[in-house]
């Protein structure tokens, strides 16, 4: 495995899935979500999401890339920051747990993941950092893995924790 952070806009890397950071409906949304949407073709991609949809906060489908240079768009329904007391940890860890899990299960060798939840679901950046790096350094599997940063304040930071 191994794990790149990087600033880049996540609809043009080149890689066998990329993650959408997806409300539990896999409805077209704003930020990530909304760039993903359109960049994939709106209505081939929520046609795929409405038969897939709601999965709960945590968990991850796959339905093909569309017309993104990705094959495959795996989401993942982030946790809404509620303060860190309701489980919001668990829950962002196991977004990219479940999504590196459906990576390997569909012998995926590469995936670029958004700072999941660090938007408009308010993680703090930092603690989203933290947890993304965590999970990913601990998936067993043999995936690369590119986590994009749009703040790039964060990556200095991010350097420091990988």
């Amino acid at each position: 495995m191994t794990l790149k952070i990087l600033s880049a806009d996540i609809t043009t890397l080149k890689v066998d899935a990329i993650v959408n950071a997806a409300n539990t409906q896999l409805l077209a949304g704003g930020g990530v979500c909304g760039a993903i949407f359109r960049a994939a073709g709106y209505r081939e991609l929520q046609e795929a999401c409405n038969k897939l949809a709601p999965i709960q906060t945590g968990e991850a489908v796959i339905t093909p890339g569309f017309h993104l240079p990705a094959k495959f768009i795996i989401h993942t329904a982030g946790p809404i920051w509620q303060g860190g007391t309701f489980g919001e940890e668990q829950l962002l860890s196991n977004c990219y747990t479940n999504s590196l899990k459906l990576a390997a299960d569909n012998n995926l060798k590469s995936v670029a993941f958004p700072l999941i939840s660090s938007g408009i679901y308010g993680y703090p950046k930092f603690d989203a950092l933290k947890v993304a790096v965590q999970a990913i350094k601990s998936f067993p599997g043999d995936i690369d893995v590119i986590l994009t940063v749009l703040d790039k304040s964060l990556l200095d930071s991010a350097n420091a924790i990988v």
